[in-house]
């Protein structure tokens, strides 16, 4: 059974995601302003961008540059199930940013990236996105995701070298109010900073994502809340997972026992 199912979420309003199953439809040559990431995960198609075409299978991922025509259709009398993920431009060239010493989006140099690795990457951030995890943890995947496939497919450019600052300032912003979702273009909003340069510092500083610190920051808060003796559910909610086996899973495979097992500890 054919289906498309579309993916949009207003703190993260730079990203659209779209999955189609089992689809013969068509497109006419068309164009995005935003730059494209695409590819199948069951059939074939034939890729044509402006003047060069390939073949499209699962295991390669199609690239497609703003405002640049192209399509996308199955082979004769076949369908095809395909992921599509559209990328603001401004925020790719943000991202890029923080890796180059750039002005203007550096485009990719290829319309075809055959490379099995980054495929399944691609294949499990479009899972990720479209799923229910934490929106700062979506966002870094998505991250990671799009350094790579600029990586290797732009022309080479200055790298940037910027000595790390707000550090403490962020770990203080990731500790506090964590009932609520976050993103990193809010975290770096209040400092007037490059989020995914503060995202790659932050790391290097740390050795952990900000995702990672945030995590350990709610299980930290779980456990005072838990030996005052709070209902489970409540823990869960006022430390911002999304329901108790979110919670269970997270504190479990942090600390290798229950939130009940820890909590009985305190109150028996």
């Amino acid at each position: 059974m054919s289906g498309d199912y579309f993916f949009k979420h207003p703190k993260l309003p730079f990203v659209e995601c779209r999955y189609s199953t089992k689809s013969g439809r068509n497109y006419k040559p068309h164009m995005h302003k935003t730059f494209c990431v695409g590819a199948i995960d069951q059939g074939e198609v034939i890729y044509q961008v402006e003047e060069n075409s390939a073949k499209l299978h699962p295991g390669s991922l199609a690239l497609v540059n703003p405002e640049t025509l192209h399509s996308c259709n199955p082979t004769e009398h076949g369908t095809r199930s395909y992921y599509m993920l559209f990328l603001d431009v401004e925020w790719c060239l943000k991202l890029q940013q923080s890796l180059w010493q750039l002005e203007t989006f550096n485009p990719v140099n290829t319309i075809l990236l055959e490379n099995h690795s980054i495929y399944q990457q691609y294949i499990n951030t479009m899972k990720s996105l479209m799923g229910h995890g934490d929106l700062l943890e979506r966002e870094q995947i998505l991250v990671e995701f799009v350094e790579k496939i600029f990586t290797h497919a732009c022309e080479p450019a200055t790298l940037r070298n910027e000595p790390a600052l707000h550090i403490e300032q962020m770990k203080l912003q990731l500790s506090t109010n964590l009932d609520t979702d976050t993103s990193m273009s809010q975290i770096a909003g209040t400092l007037q900073t490059n989020p995914y340069t503060l995202l790659r510092q932050f790391k290097a500083a740390t050795g952990i994502t900000p995702h990672a610190y945030r995590l350990n920051c709610r299980i930290e808060r779980s456990k005072k809340l838990l030996q005052k003796g709070f209902d489970l559910s409540q823990v869960a909610l006022e430390c911002g997972f999304f329901d108790q086996s979110h919670f269970h899973r997270h504190f479990k495979a942090i600390t290798t026992v229950t939130p009940k097992e820890y909590q009985v500890n305190f109150i028996q």
